[in-house]
This record gives C-alpha cells, sequence and structure tokens, in this order.
C-alpha cells in the first residue's frame, strides 16, 4: 500500500485549495466527497438503500440524492444522520480503499472532511494534515460559495469537530489565513516532507 496522508478541515477552510495543490504537485488525491457524490448520483450505489431508509421525497426527479432536502433532515434528526451515514461510509470506504490501492504516485492524499470525527480513518493514514482558519473566516468563505445563510453554516460547523479538536489531532497543520500563494507554499513543503517519507516505508 503507498504511503497516505490524511487531509482534513472543517467547512470553508480550504481543503479543496489544498488538495488540489497536491495533486498539481503530482500525489494522487482520493477525495470522500467527491465519492460520496458518486455513489448518490443517478444510478449510484447509495441511491436505492436511502430510498429504502427514507423514500422517495429525498430522490431528485433525475434519480440523483436531493442533497438540500437530506441535509435538512439529517440537521433536524441525529437518528437519521446516523441512518445516512450508515448507507454511506462503508460504500465510501471500500471505494476510497480501492482507489488508494490502485494509486501509482509516490503518496496518496486523503480528502476526509469528518477525519477527526471518523476515528477508523485515522488507523488508515500515516500523517494527518489540517487546514486551519479561523472560525469567522469559515463562516464568511462558506456563506460567499453557497447559498446558506449564517445560522445555516453554523449548524454544519456544530456537527463537525471544534477547530481545537482537528488542531489536536494534526500531525501537520496548514495555515490557510492568508491568500493562495501563502497555501500553496505550505502545501510544497509537507509535499517535499511526504516525498521524503513515502521512500523510507
Amino acid at each position: 500500500m503507498p504511503y497516505v496522508v490524511g487531509l482534513t478541515g472543517g467547512i470553508g477552510s480550504g481543503k479543496s485549495a489544498a488538495a488540489d495543490e497536491f495533486a498539481r504537485l503530482g500525489a494522487d488525491v482520493i477525495d470522500t466527497d467527491a465519492i460520496s457524490h458518486v455513489l448518490t448520483a443517478p444510478g449510484g450505489a447509495a441511491i436505492d438503500p436511502i430510498r429504502a431508509a427514507f423514500g422517495d421525497d429525498v430522490i431528485t426527479s433525475d434519480g440523483r440524492l436531493d442533497r438540500a432536502r437530506m441535509r435538512e433532515i439529517a440537521f433536524r434528526d441525529p437518528s437519521a444522520r446516523k441512518t445516512l451515514e450508515s448507507i454511506l461510509h462503508p460504500l465510501i470506504r471500500a471505494e476510497s480503499e480501492r482507489r488508494t490501492a490502485a494509486a501509482t504516485a509516490p503518496y496518496v492524499v486523503l480528502v476526509v472532511p469528518l477525519l477527526v470525527e471518523g476515528r477508523d480513518y485515522r488507523r488508515r493514514v500515516a500523517r494527518v494534515a489540517v487546514v486551519d482558519c479561523p472560525v469567522e473566516t469559515q463562516i464568511a468563505r462558506t456563506m460567499a460559495r453557497s447559498q446558506l445563510d449564517r445560522a445555516a453554516v453554523e449548524r454544519i460547523l456544530a456537527a463537525q469537530a471544534s477547530r481545537d479538536d482537528r488542531l489536536a489531532a494534526a500531525d501537520d497543520i496548514i495555515d490557510n489565513t492568508g491568500d493562495l500563494a501563502a497555501l500553496h507554499a505550505r502545501v510544497a513543503a509537507l509535499h517535499h516532507e511526504y516525498l521524503a517519507a513515502a521512500r523510507v516505508v
């Protein structure tokens, strides 16, 4: 198996920008959110079990998961969220493991938004890199890029690990309070460290 780095961070922290730069530098990036979107697209492996658990109301007319509707249900009802996770997480894990095993780059970056919350992922990675910025920055960025209001963003933040918990779990911290050039410089430095570590494994 290749050397695997787990990349995480709260909503609006800049995980995607960091992951894109790791990919540009030559890492194989496996994004569990992207896998989730494939699983919940029309014909995706998660659609039938989600329909069985939640009914047709959460499936759009073209056969994909209505993510906004599902998000609303999951945040209102913790048991619904657990049911959804029990459907999605095993499928995401299986596909991410398949892609990791097939990777050909010197190392893999496994992007997991809820890495700190899902303890199992910690055992699957050699390092945890956390993209970090102040909570107010997360809120502002998320509101700017989405149609969510502040209250909705705060509900999402409340369902995620706290900033302190993520930082406590981090082996490496990618500070994203500055501009894109600063983020890229930090990613480049870590890229060289991960290349060296991968050669030792």
